[in-house]
């Protein structure tokens, strides 16, 4: 079991949610939470990380190489397991909807994990993908911190939306929906702001549906 570098810094990213976070985190979920009445049931988070998302959109089990991150999910009643989006214990054909969410940019090996992500869906079941966007203020941040050496950021891989919904596609993946959201930068934004419908350049917060061909 390789040691997640979200290890060290668990209890400080757990708490950027409730501080600096706070207000970016609500925008998110703004933008996700429209979309869960038509989601097929079970729901599985790939990179549930402490469980914030699963916790706030009703996502029953998850799971995580973060051992740290893990225990504070179980805390926050997730079903979690130890492990990564490449290869995970749970039968085949076992959810309705698998979530990668602020997961993207640190997933390894992207088109594993998307042919995974496959075989976990039953049939008709539904991808949701929420990234955060390169080009978006968030993201163009994250990039720089990443290259200044940052502990977590510099693991971190992260995609325009153009790159992301090429490697969705090229897995076996129709697109069905895009929202766009979290348009102001870390220092400008002061209140929650309503998700766009499709993609919209300068979004740092972008959510894609997908569904199997």
């Amino acid at each position: 079991m390789n040691e997640s570098p979200f290890d060290a810094l668990a209890r400080h990213y757990d708490e950027w949610y409730d501080g600096k976070g706070k207000v970016a985190f609500k925008t998110e979920l703004a933008a996700l939470r429209p979309l869960l009445p038509g989601l097929p049931k079970p729901w599985l988070e790939i990179g549930v990380g402490s469980g914030r998302f699963a916790a706030e959109l009703g996502i029953e089990q998850g799971i995580d190489p973060s051992v740290e991150l893990l225990a504070l999910a179980r805390k926050r009643g997730i079903s979690v397991l130890w492990g990564e989006g490449e290869e995970t214990p749970y039968p085949h054909h076992s959810f309705g909807t698998v979530f990668l969410l602020t997961t993207w940019a640190f997933l390894e090996d992207r088109a594993a994990v998307l042919k995974h992500i496959g075989q976990l869906l039953k049939p008709e079941g539904v991808l949701v993908n929420g990234y955060l966007d390169r080009e978006g203020k968030w993201g163009a941040g994250y990039v720089e911190k990443g290259k200044s050496g940052h502990p977590l950021h510099r693991h971190a891989r992260f995609a325009t939306y153009s790159e992301v919904r090429t490697d969705i596609e090229a897995a076996g993946f129709t697109v069905t929906g895009t929202w766009s959201t979290l348009f102001a930068g870390p220092g400008g934004l002061t209140e929650v702001e309503e998700p766009k419908v499709g993609y919209v350049p300068g979004a740092s917060f972008v959510v894609l549906l997908a569904t199997l061909k």
